[in-house]
């Protein structure tokens, strides 16, 4: 087979695989490589519902085992069509606890050539805490994974993992067991969480919601509010937020049946017992708020295959280093001006946040990635790509900051229709900074076309002149850069932030 001559894959990494089956659905994705942020090159699920019946009879239905197994026929050679060099095959509640479990598992890994790793309670538990550690910056709170046929609840501090239990609370299950009634399903679920000290430990800290039908109430908590940024990982919702969506999808009143048009038919029936289930969990713990993971099991085992160093790197930014390299005219440049900027914040009276300098760093390696689309465009499509891009490790009001600054160093310093609905949910002083940020970009740009090695000799100091406040001192070597369009830059600046710049050219 030809080799791709492709430029838009990153070197040195080959994909590998993922089947996940779960007592709902069966899921394959294949990731660009097994990397500290891996991209996702195809993802395809299988709504099978092998949980059904196994509250009844102890067995996965014959009908689910069937449709299970020819979808993992296709999974296999899409997995070999993508050249994944890895197949990694992880089961968990339905396969476990059933009594043909052991011989679908067989089936299976005749079909896939492939160990299928049939992952306990814990093991579950642990695996989705992974996943919430490595996609989000210093995670603190309890991970809560709902799946079709058990919920895994663990504590996680940090890169701390706690001691994980599972509980037989799966929306499949739970829906069985109570005949479909949720007054019976809210006392079965109570029953099993009123003890649950992980829960009671979580007070005041955050519920990391993990799971397809959890994720499917967020969705429609995004329309009911007309959110304008459809992106499920960091989605947050404050505690009585919480309580009111949960409440609205157990009894509908103004939910518009056109919202329900982007989740599967198979899963609006179990929205209510996932909403139930969440209900019981957070009035036990009483967290600050839910914020809803849209990396769970799968991602946590692959996070768990990379060395301690790997995962020690920031998912945020090595993510933006990776489509600097794949997309900026100069990675190089971009990493040069996340430094520089770094030196320049101070002068303008910011002291930032560790979460701050993060943001200010991405928002520098993802300054260019438009440079290749119309000058009328670039910001939209700079605003457009950062907004939308499956990044980690950041949150809602984070991503509108590194969007916001960008489309402001294309477009120029004011707001306009674009720049409307981010604003709306980042916050004021995100808000000040993107654009603080956006002008120093302007001017660091046209000084250095685009190019590295001049703007790191670009400093600034205190002026000892009456009319000016801060002077960016330009070494004699690059004294033709002097020009009216390079002051008229500095001087948008000088009106943002209410400084009298000037350059000051050594000759």
């Amino acid at each position: 087979m030809v080799e791709s001559e492709a430029q838009g894959r990153l070197p040195g990494i080959r994909p590998v695989s993922v089947v996940d089956i779960g007592s709902n659905s069966i899921r394959l994705v294949v990731y660009e490589g097994l990397s500290r942020a891996p991209a996702m090159l195809f993802n395809e699920k299988v709504m099978c519902g092998l949980g059904k019946g196994i509250d009844a009879t102890g067995r996965m239905e014959e009908e689910s085992v069937q449709r299970a197994l020819k979808a993992l026929k296709r999974f296999r050679a899409l997995s070999d069509q993508a050249r994944a060099t890895q197949m990694f095959v992880l089961a968990t509640a339905a396969a476990r606890e059933a009594s043909n479990g052991p011989s679908f598992i067989e089936k299976a890994e005749a079909i896939l050539g492939r160990k299928v790793q049939m992952l306990s309670g814990e093991e579950e538990a642990y695996f989705s805490a992974m996943g919430v550690v490595s996609s989000y910056y210093d995670a603190d709170g309890v991970v809560g994974d709902l799946g079709g046929g058990s919920l895994e609840l663990v504590d996680v501090n940090g890169k701390e993992i706690g001691q994980g239990i599972t509980l037989p609370l799966g929306g499949i299950r739970l829906f069985e067991h109570s005949d479909g009634s949720l007054t019976k399903a809210r006392a079965w679920a109570r029953r099993f969480m009123k003890e649950v000290d992980v829960l009671k430990k979580g007070t005041g800290r955050t519920f990391y919601a993990v799971g397809g039908t959890w994720r499917a109430i967020a969705k429609l908590h995004m329309e009911m509010r007309n959110y304008p940024l459809h992106m499920m990982q960091g989605y947050e919702i404050s505690y009585d937020e919480a309580m009111a969506i949960l409440a609205e999808v157990i009894e509908p009143k103004t939910i518009k049946p056109s919202a329900y048009a982007t989740i599967s038919k198979s899963r609006r029936s179990l929205l209510p017992f996932g909403a139930v289930t969440m209900q019981e969990a957070i009035s036990i713990m009483k967290p600050a708020r839910i914020s809803f993971s849209a990396l769970g099991v799968r991602e946590g085992y692959l996070f768990s295959l990379l060395s301690e160093a790997e995962r020690s790197q920031d998912p945020l930014l090595t993510a933006a280093d990776e489509i600097a390299i794949l997309r900026a005219r100069s990675p190089e440049h971009a990493r040069e001006l996340a430094d520089w900027t770094g030196r320049m914040v101070p002068f303008f009276g910011v002291e930032e946040t560790e979460e701050e300098r993060r943001y200010r760093q991405a928002a520098c390696l993802l300054a260019d990635i438009s440079w290749r689309a119309h000058p009328d465009y670039r910001g939209l499509q700079a605003l457009n790509i950062i907004a939308h891009s499956a990044f980690s490790g950041i949150t809602h009001a984070g991503r509108a900051y590194i969007a916001l600054a960008n489309y402001y160093r294309l477009e120029g310093l004011s707001d306009d229709d674009a720049t409307g609905p981010l604003a709306g949910i980042t916050t004021p002083r995100l808000l000040e900074l993107a654009k603080l940020l956006g002008g120093l970009l302007r001017v660091a740009y046209l000084f250095s076309a685009s190019m590295p090695g001049v703007a790191r000799h670009l400093t600034l100091r205190r002026s000892s002149e009456p009319e000016t406040d801060l002077e960016f001192v330009v070494p004699a070597a690059y004294a033709d850069f002097e020009g009216e369009r390079l002051d008229g830059r500095l001087q948008q600046l000088a009106k943002l932030t209410g400084k009298r710049l000037a350059f000051r050219f050594d000759r």
